[in-house]
């Protein structure tokens, strides 16, 4: 199957997205007759405005549209993408809020206090608003937010001369209209900063055709780690078509992508082998075909994959740590009852955070940027700073 083939969710958001649209529609223009005219005109301009973006982000969701697109110019793409989606889902949460507000309110007795109706209306609206609120405050703090987060990576039998070695990662850059390069540039800073051994970018560098990729790779290129910088590929590399440039490229900056390759790197008598591949579909078939080529026995053995979904295979193949991004540990989070809730929860058990599994590790990082909603919830961006310890 083609890696160009839409997914379910890609899907299913897309019906769920129409279908609120749709209804939406139909209770607007039924009620609009109700408001005072220069009201209702300025609603109907508004959500003709926000449906043409509606409309015109949705072949984007799907990567066979998107290499069709390519001629639209970056930063229109990115408005349209952004101002549609944020419209489109988050109107779904608003219309199920008003539903249920107006089911209640709706079997309730008449209420005959004109002071009581005002303010069960506003009770209503506020509700209604409240999904938009989270949104903006989501896309304008909480996107930029960057976090460093520092956390220990078990590793079963590691040698003595290992421990305490220190792998920054930077995941998921996304840069786009809505992850600049200065932004992108600041990342780098932060984790300099922390003055890493090792410093790996684990994929998805730019979101779409026309992002810009050379001014990225370069302020990538100012990571600095005292044994050097080393990167796998991510699946918006793929989708854009970019692996073989961006690889290159990179190169010529210093950082070495890793494409079902290795690298042996050695403090004192530990050897480290960091392997890297190509991201991971499961539409190609097995997982790491071959992978068991890459591994080193008597060494610590470390695979970069952008996709955590590899690391049960990763563990059969004798990798003792795997390091992934990919998932944006969700990007809009929500916790319920001690548990968290996102839309990532649904295509991969790996979310965010530290993995176990017979002694092996896995770390999977929330990355720095975002795509289709320029939006973070719950899921602040991360800047990762990983240390090798005894299991």
């Amino acid at each position: 199957m083609s890696h160009n083939s839409p997914g379910i969710a890609d899907i299913l958001i897309t019906i769920v997205t129409i279908t609120t649209q749709i209804l939406i529609a139909r209770r607007f223009f039924s009620e609009r007759n109700k408001l005072p005219a220069p009201v209702s005109r300025a609603l109907t301009c508004i959500l003709c405005v926000l449906w043409v973006a509606f409309v015109c982000a949705i072949p984007f969701r799907f990567p066979i549209f998107t290499q069709a697109l390519r001629w639209v110019p970056s930063i229109v793409r990115g408005v349209l993408i952004a101002t549609g989606n944020i419209w489109g889902m988050t109107a779904v949460a608003s219309f199920c809020i008003y539903l249920v507000w107006n089911f209640f309110a709706s079997g309730r007795e008449p209420v005959h206090s004109p002071e009581r109706r005002r303010l069960i209306q506003a009770a209503g609206t506020v509700a209604v608003a409240a999904p938009f609120a989270v949104v903006a405050f989501g896309a304008i703090v909480e996107r930029t937010n960057f976090q460093v987060k520092e956390i220990d990576l078990p590793i079963p039998n590691l040698h003595p001369d290992l421990e305490g070695v220190r792998i920054g990662q930077l995941s998921d850059l996304h840069v786009s209209p809505w992850l600049s390069v200065r932004d992108a540039g600041r990342a780098v800073d932060m984790l300099n900063e922390c003055k890493p051994h090792l410093t790996v970018v684990t994929g998805d560098v730019i979101t779409q055709p026309g992002d810009p990729l050379d001014d990225a790779i370069r302020e990538l290129g100012r990571l600095r780690a005292d044994a050097g910088v080393l990167g796998c590929l991510g699946n918006h590399e793929r989708y854009v078509q970019c692996q073989d440039y961006e690889t290159r490229e990179a190169a010529k900056v210093g950082i070495g992508i890793l494409r079902n390759q290795s690298r042996i790197l050695r403090w004192g008598n530990g050897v480290l082998n960091v392997a890297g591949i190509d991201y991971q579909s499961r539409r190609d078939g097995p997982y790491l075909v071959n992978g068991e080529k890459m591994v080193v026995p008597g060494a610590t053995n470390l695979l970069l994959s952008h996709n955590p979904d590899v690391f049960p295979v990763a563990v059969t193949k004798g990798f003792d740590a795997v390091m992934s991004g990919h998932t944006h540990g969700g990007q809009v989070t929500v916790e319920i009852l001690n548990r968290t809730l996102n839309v990532a929860r649904f295509a991969t058990p790996f979310v965010a955070g530290l993995y176990r599994l017979r002694g092996r590790s896995c770390y999977v990082t929330a990355g720095i940027g975002t795509i289709a909603l320029p939006v973070r919830i719950g899921a602040p961006p991360e800047i990762t700073v990983v240390r090798l310890t005894r299991a």
